[in-house]
């Protein structure tokens, strides 16, 4: 029963398919269905995060023949309402802000972020033209702290490093000794043979 249905189920994707791939463009054959005309469509919600409070809608209306007309609205992070109508066609997506005007305004600068731009200002200019001059700046000295950690860590590398090697050297060892043994045995299997 269950090969029937999955057999079922795999005709009625292939007759549902789109099998327009599989005719030639230029073999002759020519289409006996005409394209659906076009459909004018319009919808509309309102949501809310929760009961009773409505934070943002929706509105579109497409005219069928590639024109859309909409707008949204949502409360931004400030509690604001934003307003966005739309012209959606041919040529793109056209977007028509309202009610933005006080997104638009920069703010101004407190006499500490003043005096913070102007000091990074002075201290990117000193190392552009240090780097120009080819003068690496501000290089960090190695305090005495720093040269006895690279002291450590270079010994401790070092004998890392040798108790490897003698590892590597054991196990030569111990592989030329398995491989002189196995021949030892080769020969004496022959002998005997």
């Amino acid at each position: 029963m269950r090969g029937v249905v999955i057999t079922l189920v795999a005709l009625l994707g292939v007759s549902l398919a789109d099998v327009s791939h599989i005719v030639p463009h230029n073999s002759g054959i020519t289409e006996t269905t005409s394209p659906s005309p076009p459909s004018p469509y319009s919808f509309q919600y309102a949501a809310g995060r929760y009961p009773g409070h409505i934070d943002r809608v929706h509105q579109e209306a497409g005219d069928g023949v590639g024109t859309i007309h909409g707008m949204y609205s949502y409360v931004d992070p400030k509690f604001k309402v934003r307003t966005v109508e739309y012209i959606a066609d041919k040529t793109g997506f056209h977007p028509h802000l309202t009610n933005f005007e006080d997104t638009q305004t920069v703010p101004v600068d407190s006499e500490a972020v003043q005096l913070a731009k102007q000091k990074h200002q002075a201290l990117y200019e000193h190392i552009a033209n240090a780097h120009a001059q080819g003068v690496p700046a501000n290089a960090p000295a190695e305090s005495a702290s720093v040269l006895r950690a690279k002291e450590r860590h270079l010994r401790l590398y070092s004998k890392i490093a040798d108790q490897h090697a003698a590892i590597a050297a054991e196990r030569e060892a111990e592989r030329l000794a398995f491989e002189a043994t196995s021949v030892a045995n080769d020969v004496e299997e022959r002998q005997i043979y």
